[in-house]
């Protein structure tokens, strides 16, 4: 299958990347200007990789012309950032995204999967494990806009045909993961751990979150590719929460260094508990997570300690 993957420089889309290679899908990268490639391809890994805009029709329509497939796993902002200015965001996300759904229908490509939010759509939880049918109430721009892309995506399948697999990924983390723009407390913590530097933390250190490796979410985009079932919305995820202050005792058992804590005044937008029910995935994908967060979290610090060190 020929697949496009926007977005697929960053960690997940990389790793996604290297999993689609194992089935043998031939690929091409879209990416934002001056991103380079994350490895050297060899001559039998059929990679193209593409630089553009993704506001650009131009751009796009290139991207996904003679496509089967487009994996859409592009974002502009960031959920902690996003309600700093949610025009930007509904401009370079929502309109964008629509754009490229109408692109998609005019050059005949007949499936997307697209990468959501199960930390953000969901909102403060009614019942937990959250489940797909859980009320979507989000408390920051990032999942508004998550959502209705989503919703527009459930449109255009209607109108057009068009096949969608919509993943409700829940805290993904893992290597290659970049710190600089903190985004993922996994990979924040254990980078200031190993470089022995204080941690922030907001609030008591009780938030409770679902942490899943990036390996297992690159299996499931791959399932997605041939899901041929009337599903659409599936939530990837462990099932199990963990809290900030179990978060540092693992890393600091994995690691064997101590962590440096300073607690902070909570923030209004954070959801006290985010733990989703991942049996939707299992029954239709035949997909489960296979890497616990001991292993996830040892593998992902063998990782920056080569970059420290590299």
């Amino acid at each position: 299958m020929k697949v496009t993957v926007l977005g697929g420089g960053g960690f997940i889309g990389s790793t996604i990347i290297d999993r689609l290679l194992l089935d043998g899908h031939h690929i091409r990268v879209f990416e934002r200007p001056r991103i380079m490639s994350y490895r050297a391809f060899n001559a039998t890994e059929p990679v193209e990789w593409m630089n553009g805009d993704f506001m650009s029709q131009h751009d796009i329509r290139q991207a996904v012309s003679g496509a089967d497939a487009v994996m859409h796993l592009v974002s502009t902002t960031l959920p902690k950032s996003s309600n700093d200015d949610p025009v930007f965001d509904v401009q370079s996300n929502l309109v964008a995204s629509i754009q490229l759904l109408r692109i998609m229908v005019e050059e005949g490509v007949g499936r997307i999967v697209f990468i959501s939010s199960g930390g953000t759509v969901y909102g403060r939880p009614q019942y937990l494990p959250m489940d797909e049918r859980h009320p979507t109430e989000p408390q920051v721009s990032y999942g508004v806009t998550k959502l209705a892309i989503e919703k527009y995506i459930s449109m255009f399948h209607s109108l057009h045909g068009l096949k969608p697999v919509i993943l409700r990924v829940a805290n993904p983390f893992g290597e290659r993961q970049r710190v600089e723009t903190a985004q993922g407390a996994v990979a924040v913590f254990l980078d200031r751990v190993l470089r022995g530097q204080t941690i922030e933390i907001w609030g008591d250190g009780s938030v409770e979150r679902d942490y899943i490796h990036v390996s297992d979410v690159a299996e499931v985009f791959a399932r997605a590719l041939s899901y041929e079932g009337a599903e659409q919305v599936f939530n990837v995820a462990t099932g199990r929460g963990t809290s900030l202050n179990e978060l540092l005792r693992i890393i600091e058992s994995v690691t064997g260094r101590s962590a440096k804590a300073v607690y902070k005044p909570a923030r209004p937008f954070d959801v006290p508990v985010s733990i989703l029910d991942n049996h939707k995935a299992y029954q239709e994908l035949g997909w489960t997570p296979l890497i616990g967060l001991n292993e996830g979290i040892g593998r992902t610090a063998q990782w920056m300690l080569g970059q420290l060190h590299g």
